[in-house]
Order: structure tokens, then sequence, then C-alpha cells
């Protein structure tokens, strides 16, 4: 089955078969979204390293480096919004675990070639399954509230680059992205 018949099978319950493919685990035999039982797993470290980027005026970039954007603290702000989003992950995104997180760093580094700021999310725990949904969304919501916070200095400001760099732990082990991290 083609991922575009699958697709149309998703979105019309009608059309769903009685029959899951067996690599789609969110998905129970009826078709249904269903969260996925890890109790079976074997509760291990795991960690997981996100990154991403937001772009702006290199004029934006000085006023928020000097401390003088409109809305106070830009970076402390758009830092603790990324800790607390990671946290909120499960509530967030449909089916994904509510995880023990253990410890989460979220880093800020002005970068004058793009010019802007880029965005790392570090989280760990120990639990049955992987911390990577909660270090993209640290770094995605650091991200957007970053732009909250300038968006009275400049409203064309790009956010991107979002990925995952690099997780420790689980079934598939060790896994890192060939390109190093955005912030070192």
């Amino acid at each position: 089955m083609s991922s575009i018949e699958r697709n149309k099978i998703e979105r019309n319950p009608q059309n769903r078969t009685h029959q899951s493919p067996t690599n789609l685990t969110h998905l129970d035999n009826q078709g249904q979204a269903q969260m996925v039982d890890v109790s079976a797993k074997q509760t291990t470290l795991r960690q997981a390293i996100a990154a991403g980027t937001i772009q702006m005026h290199p004029e934006t970039l000085a006023a928020i480096e000097s401390g003088n954007a409109p809305k106070g603290d830009v970076i402390g702000t758009a830092r603790l919004a990324g800790i607390m989003a990671a946290k909120q992950t499960s509530s967030l995104i449909p089916l994904c675990h509510p995880l023990p997180l253990k410890k989460i760093e979220v880093t800020i580094k002005p970068d004058a070639t793009l010019p802007g700021y880029r965005i790392q999310a570090m989280v760990k725990t120990k639990s049955e399954t992987g911390v990577e949904m909660e270090a993209l969304t640290a770094v995605s919501i650091a991200a957007l509230t970053l732009y909250d916070m300038a968006k009275a200095l400049e409203k064309s400001m790009k956010i991107g680059d979002i990925q995952l760099i690099e997780k420790i732990g689980g079934k598939s082990g060790h896994w890192q992205q060939s390109a190093k991290k955005l912030v070192d």
C-alpha cells in the first residue's frame, strides 16, 4: 500500500481496513490511532539533542544582545520557555508518552553569520521510551518565544533548521546526525 493510499484511508474512517500495516505502531488493527505500549521495554538512560535557528536583521540581533528589546530579557525568557515546553510535550503532541524528565538544558547562542541565534536543547531521562520529541519541542518553543519577545523589533524573523542532532539509548542505540551540533 502506498503512503498516498494509506493517508486516504487514515483520513476517511469509512475506507479503513481492519488490518493496519505492521510497521505503523501508532495504529491498532482497526486503523485507529493508539498510544504505543512501552511497558515491556527496558528502562534505560535516554538522551536527545535537537537544534534550530532563528534568523533576523543584524540590527535586531544587536538590539537583543545589548538588552534593548522592548519586552525585556529575550534570551532568558526563551530559554525558560524551552525548558517548560519540554516538560509539557505529552500535552502538546497526541500519543506522546508523559516522561519523568531528569535534565533539560536549552542553549541559545548569537551567530552574526546567520545573523540570529542558534538554539540547542538536550533532554535526558531514564525511561522505556526516548526523549526526541521533548528536545524538538524545547527548541521549537524557545524559537517561537524568541520571536514573540523580539517581534516589536522585527516581524520578518525566520525560524528554521529544527532537527534532531543526536539520540542515545533504547533499542536503536546511539544515533547522530552527520553534521556537527549547531551550538558548541
